[in-house]
């Protein structure tokens, strides 16, 4: 019996890149058409618009057709089938600075065969920015190959993070690292998209990047873009729950021990 041929990833992604792109127009488009009244709540810091919904339904559709018989694990669709090989989508990351107008905000977009990532596009569509990668491949920024930076002490290096909205059981430790890392590092800096983090830190924009309280449409296409720019993702344990395990840590391979042991000095 002849084994199945591999998917063509490249193909795949400049195809998800050109969805991404499309979906993006549409979210210019009707930010300006975007009411009060049209903002729903899910929970204490988490919206959700018609913007959102319409979005997402413009993805698993794009997707469906660029891969017949794919499942889905889509923010606004918890309801869609998941399969052995699944799109891991967040149609709108940033969406609280989107409703107040603040122009960062991304799409997300992520493939999974069983347990590995083998496609992750970020797409922030107000500087028309298409972080791309698959199984294999390089990062890129719009064609140009990325890379993380080459920082090796924490005292060099400039941190991404995002604050919890929900489980507010580890703030105090979470403010312990804060304190360390203004008082030892260039700073924190928190975009309001873990999806443009992630994609920054594989750009070599920022050194690293964590944060807990995550789920898996916010970081599978960030995180294999990080890998595949030569860096390093796991869980705060250093082990590689990060998909699923509500918490990320991304940073360039040659402060990840150091950055690490500040973790759990200071925070677990």
């Amino acid at each position: 019996m002849s084994t199945p041929p591999l998917p063509d990833y490249r193909l795949i992604t400049d195809k998800v890149c050109n969805l991404a792109r499309e979906t993006g127009r549409f979210l210019r488009t009707e930010i300006s058409k975007l009411h009060r009244e049209d903002i729903q709540s899910k929970g204490p810091h988490d919206f959700v618009t018609y913007i959102d919904k319409t979005s997402e339904k413009k993805l698993v559709e794009g997707l469906s057709a660029i891969l017949p018989g794919t499942g889905f694990i889509a923010e606004e669709s918890p309801d869609l089938e998941r399969k052995a090989m699944n799109w891991i989508v967040d149609p709108l990351d940033g969406t609280t600075n989107f409703i107040h107008g603040v122009p960062m905000y991304c799409i997300s977009i992520a493939l999974m065969e069983h347990d590995e990532l083998t496609v992750g596009m970020v797409y922030e569509v107000n500087m028309d920015e298409c972080f791309y990668t698959w199984k294999g491949a390089p990062s890129y920024l719009n064609g140009k190959e990325i890379r993380v930076s080459g920082i090796s002490r924490v005292s060099d290096a400039l941190f991404a993070t995002g604050f919890p909205y929900y489980d507010y059981s580890r703030l105090d430790g979470y403010m312990n690292l804060f304190r360390y890392l203004m008082q030892h590092s260039h700073g924190v800096r928190r975009l309001g998209s873990a999806a443009a983090d992630l994609a920054y830190v594989a750009a070599g924009r920022y050194d690293g990047f964590f944060e807990y309280g995550l789920r898996p449409w916010d970081v599978a296409a960030g995180a294999l873009l990080v890998k595949n720019a030569g860096g390093t993702v796991s869980d705060f344990s250093g082990k590689e729950n990060y998909i699923f395990g509500k918490e990320i840590l991304a940073v360039n391979k040659n402060v990840y021990a150091e950055f690490l042991k500040v973790m759990n000095d200071n925070f677990l």
